[in-house]
């Protein structure tokens, strides 16, 4: 069973919003080995590539252009999640 977590999803979206594994680690308070491995482990959950990397700098892949908006689609999820457990 693929069991894929928040971090890995919130780690992907914020790499490919910024073109940078260490940029998204700061506004996660997490280092760039840590954003890198978050990312490599959803690519192997995937079985695909979503980033292209290359010195300091990501791009997207077509497999990852084309899963970014479904991965920004379960973070709104999870953000309504939890916008409704706090509701009365």
């Amino acid at each position: 069973m693929r069991v894929i977590n928040i971090k890995q999803v919130e780690a992907f979206v914020l790499a490919a919003e910024l073109g940078s594994f260490r940029r998204a680690g700061d506004l996660l308070n997490t280092t760039q080995p840590n954003i890198s491995a978050r990312i490599a482990t959803l690519e192997g959950l995937l079985n695909r590539k979503l980033l292209d990397r290359d010195a300091g700098s990501v791009t997207l892949t077509p497999a990852g252009s084309a899963l970014l908006g479904k991965a920004r689609a379960v973070l709104s999820a999870v953000d309504d999640l939890l916008v409704a457990a706090n509701e009365p």
